[in-house]
């Protein structure tokens, strides 16, 4: 028998049987993942369904019993043949020894990790998360796996969201995540110039579109495509676990509130980042004075990263800050098709339903110096100080590798 993550045991003969269960968890286009526990479940069994590669890349990984069960799945899955390859961020992961993952190099699997950890190019970051099987079912949101994360969102673990999707979106991100694999150590080979347009770029198909990101001098790709459907949108809602977003944004919303829109923003209430938070509050007096409505979500740590344009929805791992937005590689899936949305909106009341709503009034009286201080601080390290030693490492990754005479991958 096998142990599970989850307080349930199967058997060997159920796993005999995960492809018919596949057939039934992964039907139609998309299907919403809303909670950290359905999310993992659901992706230890697309795991033992794949037959022919697995795709994982993750920014947490902990030594656990939820990261051993991903192991063994994983070590299960290339003892059968199945190609397995898996990245994990090498600053969000600092804490797991390398070791972890010599059972399943020894059963025929790669792990790599990326970004290896030099001060010179600490800023730039793999924060995606996704789980992509046989170039048919994609993972994407903002769940990692480690034990903190895992319950409901509400009476515990972590409040988090993500989606299944099929091809021909997750063959793009099979396409993002093998320029990934690729370029991990970072050392930016010959020809990286070929794998430029598969790193920051928006893939467009059938069912909708992936957007890629990643550091770069510009077009940041995800800024404008999330700029453009905010200031077309009435009606926009957000849940942002870490909320700094560009002057553009702020204004957007506030625009868009002042002329009879709506502008709903759920913010951490409790958060993993106190220097985010703090951050994220100093925007709050400008934006309640013209007319957004915030909110802070209550129960648990909130994680989560989904935003409503209308009747268009963004899931995955960025955040509606700068560093998503311009520092870090990240994804999202664009979708606008009304069954979706309909999830998604749904989604959105009942996670209002948990939050506290600022009320302006309040929170002007709330503010001693002290405390704007604080979140003045927050903001500049953030706001300024972060983007300026991100831009500043890029500038030497780039002057070092005109020296060679070799193309960037940013």
């Amino acid at each position: 028998m096998l142990a599970g993550a989850f307080g349930r045991w199967h058997t060997f003969a159920e796993l005999d049987t995960i492809a018919t269960i596949q057939e039934n968890v992964f039907t139609g286009e998309f299907e919403w993942l809303g909670t950290v526990d359905l999310a993992l479940e659901k992706m230890l069994l697309a795991i033992d369904g794949a037959q022919k590669s697995i795709r994982f890349e993750i920014y947490i990984f902990r030594a656990s019993l939820i990261g051993e069960s991903f192991r063994e799945a994983l070590v299960r899955a290339a003892r059968r043949g199945v190609k397995v390859q898996v990245l994990t961020d090498a600053l969000g992961s600092i804490a797991l020894p390398e070791k972890f993952w010599d059972p399943l190099v020894q059963a025929g699997g790669t792990f790599r990790w990326f970004n290896p950890l030099k001060f010179r190019r600490l800023s730039f970051r793999n924060h995606r998360k996704s789980l992509i099987c046989d170039d048919a079912i994609g993972f994407v949101g903002g769940f990692n796996v480690a034990p903190e994360y895992q319950g409901d969102g509400i009476t515990k673990g972590w409040h988090d969201v993500g989606m299944i999707v099929t091809a021909p979106l997750a063959r793009e991100l099979a396409a993002s995540f093998d320029a990934l694999f690729n370029m991990a150590d970072y050392r930016h080979r010959r020809f990286s110039r070929f794998r430029k347009s598969k790193i920051q770029r928006i893939a467009s198909t059938i069912d909708g579109q992936v957007l890629f990101t990643g550091p770069s001098a510009g077009p940041h790709v995800m800024k404008g495509a999330l700029l453009a459907d905010a200031r077309k949108a009435r009606n926009i809602d957000i849940i942002s676990a870490y909320f700094l977003p560009p002057r553009q944004f702020r204004r957007t919303f506030a625009k868009q509130a002042r002329s009879g829109g709506r502008v709903r923003l759920v913010m951490a209430g409790k958060s993993d980042v106190a220097l985010a938070q703090l951050a994220a509050r100093r925007l709050y007096q400008g934006l309640l004075t013209a007319g957004v409505e915030i909110y802070e979500y209550q129960p648990q740590i909130m994680h989560t990263k989904l935003f409503l344009f209308d009747n268009t929805i963004y899931v995955g791992s960025a955040n509606l800050d700068k560093r998503s937005l311009f520092i870090n590689y990240e994804l999202l899936v664009r979708v606008n098709k009304e069954e979706v949305t309909g999830w998604a909106r749904s989604f959105f009341e009942e996670t209002l339903g948990h939050s506290r709503k600022i009320d302006l009034e309040t929170w002007r009286k709330s503010r001693t110096f002290w405390t704007k201080l604080r979140e003045q601080w927050a903001y500049l390290v953030l706001s300024k100080v972060d983007p300026y030693l991100s831009q500043l490492q890029m500038s030497v990754l780039r002057r070092d590798l005109q020296k060679t005479n070799t193309p960037a991958d940013f």
